[in-house]
């Protein structure tokens, strides 16, 4: 069972985690991606996520086949929320149950990672002071730094 889909709802976690739950799997791993109220030392309010919509979904399809194929498991999850978020709210859920953990986890961090590199999702953060700038996924904080 492989369930990927965008939403411009709110993101609840139970919903994941029911998707892949089954008696024969040990592990549950879950990760929820949420609104974080700073960035590079600037305040943050919210954050706006765009997508090409098909494109992102068909994308989502295939890093969840490889994932699925890769890590042997055959229950997975993935939801990423769409349109403006505040600080604190959740804008991606993964979940992914295996009867072992080890499974479960590798998986998890594929479906997020790839997710962060592939998948035509943007982001704009929406600062305290107005500025709102677009924000590359792939990017880690030290690479930010000059």
């Amino acid at each position: 069972m492989i369930d990927v889909r965008l939403t411009r709802e709110a993101i609840d976690p139970q919903r994941a985690i029911k998707l892949v739950e089954s008696d024969d799997c040990g592990a549950v791993f879950l990760f929820l991606g949420t609104v974080r109220d700073h960035n590079e030392g600037s305040r943050v309010r919210g954050i706006e996520y765009s997508a090409y919509d098909q494109m992102a979904e068909l994308e989502l399809n295939r890093i969840a086949s490889e994932a699925a194929s890769r890590f042997l498991v055959d229950r997975i999850a993935v939801e990423h929320r769409i349109g403006e978020l505040g600080v604190g709210e959740v804008s991606v859920a993964v979940a992914v149950a295996h009867g072992h953990r080890s499974p479960a986890l590798d998986a998890g961090r594929y479906l997020i990672e790839e997710l962060k590199k592939r998948v035509p999702i943007w982001k704009k953060e929406l600062y305290e002071d107005g500025r709102r700038e677009w924000v590359d996924p792939t990017r880690s904080p030290a690479e930010a730094k000059p």
